[in-house]
């Protein structure tokens, strides 16, 4: 279960470090999404980071499985908010952070069950 976990952790670690340099280079269409969303310019550096502290929880999470969980908790509610968000805006293009959610859940799942 280990290695499933890794593995997913990775992924999710890997997905997250890139869509938190997108946000923090203010990425064009990042920026046009968020804008459509209601999302302040302001919160983007902000978002990145947490995006970012994810992912470095994820890996740090391989050797220290609190950390690990906690990380993967909070990407999983990050991306639910993610998710609210694009409802609340009535933009239904929601598969991005859904995905998320759903590797995060993975994460959590695989963290939690491995000994």
């Amino acid at each position: 279960m280990f290695i499933a976990h890794a593995v997913v952790g990775i992924l999710l670690a890997v997905a997250l470090s890139g869509s938190a340099f997108a946000m923090a280079t203010r990425n064009a269409t990042i920026a046009t999404n968020m804008t459509k969303l209601g999302i302040p310019d302001s919160w983007l550096p902000r978002l990145a980071s947490l995006k970012a502290a994810g992912a470095v929880g994820l890996i740090a999470g391989l050797w220290i499985p609190f950390i690990g969980a906690a990380a993967a908790i909070g990407v999983v509610l990050y991306f639910l908010g993610a998710v609210y968000y694009h409802v609340k805006a009535k933009d239904y293009a929601i598969a991005p952070p859904v995905v998320f959610v759903v590797l995060a859940v993975a994460a959590l799942v695989t963290r939690l069950t491995t000994a």
